[in-house]
């Protein structure tokens, strides 16, 4: 099927948090996306919890553009009827350790990359190449910049298995390159566009010949682009052109230090510009910051951090009709074509071995997160005179701003459109349906041991009791095989406890009948008469059989069967 049911937790998909994410803006995105140009006839969320069933109607019900059934999926082996599970992360090993209790070939997993800096990512990439990942999986890569640095990733760390264990693993996993989106209809175009940007200009004071650089994302140093080089470019080529130029930068703070030391160095090293902050969290704005986007002239974004892996502003900008100025950095370099739809600035780093103390202090927690990240970013340079040229082209060619704002937005209505997103999308799930059917073979059935370390505890620990329950055992009634006893174990919660988990009353009461009138019966002659084949009936049944001896409603016996009780 060219459709997956969408592993949904809100936070995912939710920017009306005070701390908006990119991975979410992203989620939300794409789940709107997949709303409104998906091609199955119905949407598929896989949540265990109904209240987050009912949660994801809610969210998507407004986005849909025609009668498509919402329909849930609450547990894994029902993903048989989809094919596919999408999680909005690189979180899929422990799903498919998980999918190792079923049948392997019942559906395929799909996660997708966001940050990969942080320990846990790297230990979750790293574990593709232990976890039990089918050639029917995929994890899709936001950029080749994000490919390339998975596939280091696995290298590496299969260079080591291979010198600790003498076995190389082999890479199973499918790695795509699917871009984020964008959905162009929703930026302001045309006579729309001209009148929100006249009447903002107005309103925060820009006159007509003014020029505006944007920036949007969060205004934080040390996680998304530390904001000295862009102030300096811009002071330089503001001074260099003599133009009024306002410096928008659309976001929020993380904290207060951070909002103190943005505005204060805006006010050494940028005095020339008219420094404009707004908080993008505001309601007016959060459905649609580009709004802002028709006041400005250029957009730029000089990225300097590891933890960036696509940058998704840059397309927007450009969907936006605007020239987009970008460090030469990591996702941008593959979505920015210099020189077409905007210009790159050169970026340099540190040689290798640079880090690798900051590495370690990482690892021990010496340093946090955020520490570790800042001083990798203090490592890399923008060019602050080829962004200060750059700029100063820009500023005195307004033709050059049209042509490549106008080619920035045919780039993202022909490349990064949620349309044509959804449908790379839709391809790569029918051609992990296409490889999961042509394994069917070798995909068949469940593992014997899904998990070393987390097996059926009936099978870890059989060595604990005196005996295992086996079909050759008698069983009789006992003392509390009275429907006055069983009524009362049934009426307090401890000996009541997972009866949803046992075989019903019904059979139950059948089964004690039946002890009842021929004096007892063997194990497997109860399991062929009240389960049949059916191997989660025998299982439930199984377990009920133990519990019914637990409270003397059954007993062991020791009496030789009629030849009649062992079918």
């Amino acid at each position: 099927m060219k459709t997956a049911a969408i592993f949904y937790q809100r936070e995912g998909y939710d920017t009306s948090g005070k701390r908006i994410m990119g991975r979410q803006a992203a989620g939300e995105g794409f789940l709107k996306a997949l709303a409104r140009y998906g091609s199955a006839e119905s949407l598929y969320c896989f949540t265990p919890n109904h209240t987050e069933f009912e949660e994801f109607q809610r969210q998507v019900h407004p986005w849909l553009t025609r009668k498509q059934r919402i329909k849930w999926i609450p547990n894994l082996p029902a993903l048989r009827e989809v094919g596919t599970l999408y999680k909005p992360d690189v979180q899929i090993n422990r799903l498919a350790w998980a999918r190792r209790y079923t049948e392997l070939g019942t559906y395929s997993l799909c996660g997708i990359t966001h940050t990969l800096a942080s320990q846990e990512a790297m230990a979750i990439v790293g574990d593709l190449l232990i976890a039990p990942i089918q050639p029917w999986d995929a994890l899709i890569c936001t950029s080749i910049a994000a490919k390339t640095t998975i596939e280091q990733l696995l290298e590496t760390w299969a260079d080591y298995l291979e010198q600790r264990l003498g076995s190389r693993p082999p890479v199973t996993i499918n790695l795509p390159v699917i871009p984020l989106g964008v959905d162009c209809d929703t930026f302001p175009q045309g006579q729309t566009a001209k009148d929100i940007r006249h009447q903002l200009r107005q309103q925060w004071g820009i006159e007509p010949d003014d020029l505006v650089v944007l920036f949007v994302g969060r205004l934080i140093f040390h996680a998304k682009a530390h904001p000295l080089p862009l102030y300096l470019a811009i002071e330089r080529a503001a001074q260099a052109t003599n133009k009024k130029v306002h410096l928008i930068q659309a976001g929020w703070f993380e904290d207060q230090q951070q909002e103190l030391m943005f505005k204060q160095c805006a006010a050494l090293f940028c005095p020339s510009a008219n420094p404009i902050f707004i908080d993008s969290r505001q309601p007016q704005l959060r459905q649609n910051i580009w709004t802002i986007g028709s006041v400005a002239d250029i957009f730029i974004s000089l990225a300097d951090n590891i933890q960036e892996t696509f940058g998704l502003t840059p397309i927007e900008a450009m969907a936006a009709g605007l020239p987009v100025v970008v460090a030469d950095w990591n996702g941008y370099r593959e979505t920015v074509r210099h020189e077409v739809d905007g210009l790159r600035i050169p970026t340099l780093m540190s040689p290798p071995g640079c880090g690798l103390d900051f590495a370690a202090s990482y690892y021990t927690n010496s340093l946090n997160y955020s520490t570790y990240i800042g001083h990798v970013s203090l490592m890399t340079a923008v060019d602050v005179d080829a962004c200060t040229q750059a700029l100063t082209t820009l500023f005195t060619q307004p033709e050059l701003r049209q042509r490549l704002g106008e080619n920035g937005r045919q780039r993202a209505r022909s490349t990064y459109d949620w349309r044509v997103i959804i449908a790379a999308y839709e391809n790569l799930w029918q051609d992990l349906a296409e490889k999961r059917t042509q394994a069917a073979t070798s995909a068949s059935g469940m593992a014997e041991i899904p998990h070393p370390l987390c097996d059926d505890p009936c099978r870890q620990y059989a060595h604990y009791p005196t005996q295992v329950l086996s079909p050759d055992q008698m069983l009789s009634l006992g003392s509390m095989a009275t429907p006055e006893s069983l009524q009362r174990l049934r009426h307090i919660g401890m000996t009541n406890f997972g009866a949803n988990m046992r075989s019903p009353t019904a059979i139950i009461e059948q089964v004690l009948a039946t002890i009842a009138q021929e004096g007892c019966l063997t194990v497997e002659a109860i399991l062929n008469r009240y389960a049949g084949s059916d191997s989660e009936a025998r299982t439930y049944l199984s377990r009920t059989l133990v519990y019914l001896v637990k409270f003397d409603s059954l007993r062991l016996a020791k009496a030789t069967p009629n030849k009649n009780n062992t079918t």
